[in-house]
Parts: structure tokens; C-alpha cells; sequence
């Protein structure tokens, strides 16, 4: 069974990065791929504040290595993903990232950060050794509503139908389907 990785990068929970990440975790999981979600707030402040490369990002870090790719969301904040996630990424290893593909996703109050996964994110990622890094999903917060239940809703079906072609895209990487035999003859 494939397996996935699932980093959400909120300093705050509940979320809506939180609830798109969870949302994509049930796609997936409708596809018959296993997917391990980790919320990088819920590792200890002093970890993240001191750099400590303990057992919680030894766990993290096993878990990314045996996965064969990883989805990363998180808000934008000031043109850029959250500072949590930064102190997060900078703890792993170089080349964590090495032959995995990687679906960013952000969600942020304007769509004038649209860019943030091009311009703060994307670079991160090549440096952790991505070299397959999905083309990403932005969504403005206006698309997508956080229900008390933590269900998310989507107030925008272009911006359901992104995220939902974006997984698609994620699980064709993962599981290819296999050429017709014959095709073209």
C-alpha cells in the first residue's frame, strides 16, 4: 500500500490549512494510500525554539523517508508559509526529500499571495532535495469555510476542483496506472 506523509505547518489549531490538509488525508485514503498526518505545532515549543534533534523529529524524519511522497500545508502569513513550519524544515535532513514527491498547499486571507508556494516554499523544499514538486494549490480563505466540526466546506467549486485534480495528480505519481499493452497499434 502507498504511503503518504502529511506536514501541516498552522501554528493554530483548528484551522483551515489543518481542515484542507485533512480533507486531502480522506482523498487519499479513498485511494486505498495509507497517509500519517503530523502537525508540526504539536511538537514541544523548545524543540523547534532551540533546533533539538530529539525523538519526536527522529519519528518525523522515519516516517518521510518510508513514505513515497509528502504533502505539506500551511497558511501564508506576510507573503511567506508560517514560521512553525520554518523551524520545523530547518530541523530536517538535507536530502529528506530525495525521490519524493511533494504536493504544497497554502491557504491565505488574499490572493495576493498567490506566489507564496512559488517564491518561499518551493526553494525550501529543492534545498530538503524535492525534485518533484507538485505544481501546488493556493486557496483564499473566502473559498473554503471551517465548520465547528473541523469539516471543511468549499464555498468555491473551482477551488474544490483544483485541490481534488491535485491530489489526483499526487496519487498518478505515486501509483502510475500502467501502459496498454499494444496502445497505438
Amino acid at each position: 500500500m502507498a504511503n503518504v506523509v502529511a506536514i501541516a505547518g498552522s501554528p493554530s489549531h483548528p484551522s483551515r490549512s489543518y481542515a484542507v490538509l485533512e480533507h486531502t488525508k480522506r482523498l487519499l485514503e479513498a485511494n486505498a494510500i495509507s497517509t500519517h498526518l503530523f502537525s508540526v505545532r504539536e511538537l514541544p515549543p523548545e524543540i523547534l525554539v532551540f533546533a533539538q534533534y530529539n525523538d519526536s523529529i527522529i519519528e518525523i524524519v522515519a516516517a518521510i523517508e518510508q513514505a513515497d511522497a509528502v504533502v505539506i500545508a500551511t497558511p501564508v502569513y506576510k507573503a511567506s508559509y508560517t514560521g512553525v513550519l520554518k523551524a520545523f524544515l530547518d530541523l530536517l535532513p538535507q536530502n529528506v526529500l530525495s525521490n519524493k514527491p511533494v504536493l504544497p498547499i497554502a491557504t491565505g486571507g488574499t490572493i495576493a499571495h498567490l506566489l507564496a508556494i512559488d517564491y518561499a516554499l518551493k526553494p525550501v523544499l529543492s534545498a530538503l532535495g524535492a525534485k518533484h514538486i507538485l505544481a501546488g494549490v493556493y486557496l483564499v480563505d473566502s473559498q473554503i469555510q471551517r465548520h465547528e466540526s473541523g469539516e471543511l466546506q468549499f464555498t468555491d467549486t473551482e477551488a474544490e476542483q483544483r485541490l481534488n485534480r491535485s491530489v489526483e495528480e499526487l496519487i498518478q505519481v505515486i501509483r502510475p496506472t500502467p501502459a496498454l499493452v499494444g496502445a497505438g497499434q
